[in-house]
């Protein structure tokens, strides 16, 4: 019988995510240090470029000004409880992000 590590589990989920169109990075190689860094600081969890690339894809009718309110919302989740934080992290993203705009005035 063979037993089941962190390491299966995470080997299997990227296999998942790979065959639903989504590409493997290393982390180390998007790291501060690393050879292609996508963050400035270890601590930063959003990697922003990737975020407003996905946000602009996602909304490419939307203006500029109302993905950027979309954006600050995600980055400011942030209170002393990390369910709570992944919680509202993951409401946004199966169930979007509510901004407020005028249109045509």
């Amino acid at each position: 019988m063979t037993k089941l590590t962190e390491s299966a589990i995470e080997d299997f989920a990227i296999k998942l995510f790979e065959g639903l169109g989504y590409r493997y990075v290393y982390a180390p190689d998007i790291a501060p240090d690393g050879d292609n860094p996508e963050r400035s600081r270890y601590d930063e969890v959003i990697l922003k470029d990737r975020l407003t690339a996905a946000v602009q894809r996602i909304n490419p009718h939307l203006p500029a000004a109302v993905l950027q309110d979309a954006i600050k919302e995600v980055e400011r989740i942030h209170s002393p409880d990390l369910l709570a934080d992944n919680e509202s992290f993951h409401r946004m993203l199966t169930e979007g992000v509510k901004v407020s705009y005028n249109q045509d005035g």
